[in-house]
């Protein structure tokens, strides 16, 4: 079972010290969660961590069993945003972000996959999403500044930021999107909207879109723009996904009873939400970390050695074509070790302890759409790709270590019609529609077009957002 690690006693409703945040590159200084929200990435170009997590006692775990998925984010959160929000601020935004259901469908015996589509976007995405657009809009209007949220996206994450940001005052959105590699559905979702917003096809991979943006926030002749990121390298993505873990253990497992979770994965803030709440006290079983045809991390947790993969594979499960997984560094700091931002491994981290708390697998194409067949003629269970990765995965994991009895989750990340095709040439039929999606048919596009030249881009930065 993954080891906690205490730091607080977050018993509500105790006022507590505020929890400041280090980088993984070890060379900035600790800020506390607003500057953290604010930078994105730290100015050594390493991802912010808590210093330490709030431990949550056996009967608070417990008492979750009662409450609604607002009121479980508002017992989380504050106990990060202690000297930041006032309790009843982010009690408001938590019941005004989190209006829409969380279904936990029961599969077999005591196994359920989570749906996380039921939001503005249809995808997991808008849980950390909204909460970062309600933070943020509030410490903008507080300071009187403008923000350029820039976000490098392989398909689910610009649509939710889009979404999420619309029409927030002070902040200006940039989203990056490889062109050939989102579906037209998640395409849409970001380019059909104008305002504050605007989006970029871009002429390469997710990894080469998200190398763009990391180096945009490093340039100090971009300084004076006040970039951030809406992407999981910012810890505003990842507390907020912490969330759901707690809300499924709440409604699947005993008091005290560890949960295996199996979470299909890209760049890993999903997963990071996992190892945060395990952090926190949730007792975790095992994280499964189920990957597409981009096998880096199965590879590394194996050998140890890690290689990244350039450039990524495209595959069905578009949103999780990553080559090099950002928050691997934050994984690795977590036990011990320290990984730069381009992948390098300065000190190793606890290899045995990754190896016995995580299990991850490799999932091909053929193999996804063979689970999407199988899930949906053995349970009638309608999976998309991500989702397919994540049921795959977890059936290689009970292969090496059955349940035994115990809960297990699957995380499905995105609504099944976000893939109509992949679905029809697959199962046969197209899964129904819902209003979220259906919307955007008729709606007109704009988006601008760019190569991968840095110069070019930064340029282009200058021309739109320097004023």
């Amino acid at each position: 079972m993954i080891a906690t690690v205490d730091c607080l006693n977050g018993s509500y409703p105790d006022i507590m010290e505020p929890i400041l945040l280090s980088s993984t590159n070890e060379q900035s200084p600790p800020v506390d969660l607003r500057t953290a929200l604010l930078k994105g990435q730290a100015p050594d170009r390493g991802l912010y961590l808590p210093q330490c997590f709030p431990q949550l006692t056996p009967d608070e775990l417990a008492g979750f069993a009662g409450k609604s998925y607002p009121e479980i984010a508002f017992d989380i959160l504050r106990r990060y945003t202690s000297g930041i929000l006032d309790d009843a601020t982010l009690f408001d935004l938590c019941r005004d972000a989190y209006n829409f259901d969380v279904p936990l469908e029961p599969v077999y015996d005591r196994v359920q996959v989570m749906r996380l589509d039921r939001g503005p976007t249809a995808s997991f995405k808008d849980f950390a999403a909204r909460m970062m657009a309600r933070w943020l809009g509030r410490f903008v209007r507080e300071a009187g500044q403008t923000l350029t949220i820039l976000t490098a996206t392989s398909g689910d994450t610009g649509s939710a930021v889009a979404s999420a940001f619309h029409g927030v005052d002070g902040i200006r959105v940039l989203v990056l999107f490889p062109r050939a590699e989102v579906s037209d559905r998640q395409r849409k979702q970001m380019t059909t909207l104008r305002g504050n917003i605007r989006t970029i096809a871009m002429d390469g991979k997710f990894d080469d879109c998200q190398g763009l943006a990391k180096r945009a926030f490093a340039d100090p002749a971009l300084a004076h723009m006040a970039l951030s990121s809406a992407n999981s390298i910012n810890i505003g993505r990842l507390l907020p996904q912490s969330v759901y873990y707690f809300y499924a253990a709440s409604r699947l497992a005993q008091p005290g009873e560890p949960i295996v979770f199996s979470v299909p994965s890209g760049n890993f803030g999903d997963m990071m939400g996992a190892i945060i709440a395990s952090r926190m006290g949730l007792p975790i079983k095992r994280l499964v970390v189920p990957v597409n045809g981009n096998d880096e991390f199965p590879n590394f947790l194996a050998t140890g050695d890690y290689h990244k993969i350039e450039p990524s594979r495209n595959c069905p499960s578009n949103a999780m074509n990553v080559g090099h997984p950002s928050n691997l560094a934050r994984l690795i700091s977590l036990y011990g070790g320290r990984m730069d931002e381009v992948g390098e491994i300065h000190r190793a981290p606890d290899m045995a302890a990754m190896q016995r708390d995580l299990f991850s697998t490799s999932v091909s194409d053929e193999a996804t759409r063979a689970a999407i067949r199988q899930a949906w003629a053995d349970h009638k269970l309608l999976l998309e790709p991500h989702g397919a990765v994540g049921w795959r995965g977890f059936q290689d994991y009970l292969e090496c270590a059955p349940l035994a009895g115990s809960p297990a989750v699957v995380l499905e990340t995105a609504h099944p019609a976000k893939f109509p095709e992949e679905i029809e040439r697959t199962l046969g039929f197209s899964p129904q529609v819902p209003p979220v999606l259906s919307a955007l048919d008729p709606l007109s596009e704009d988006f601008d077009s760019m190569g991968l030249d840095y110069s070019a881009f930064a340029s282009y930065l200058q021309a739109n957002y320097g004023r």
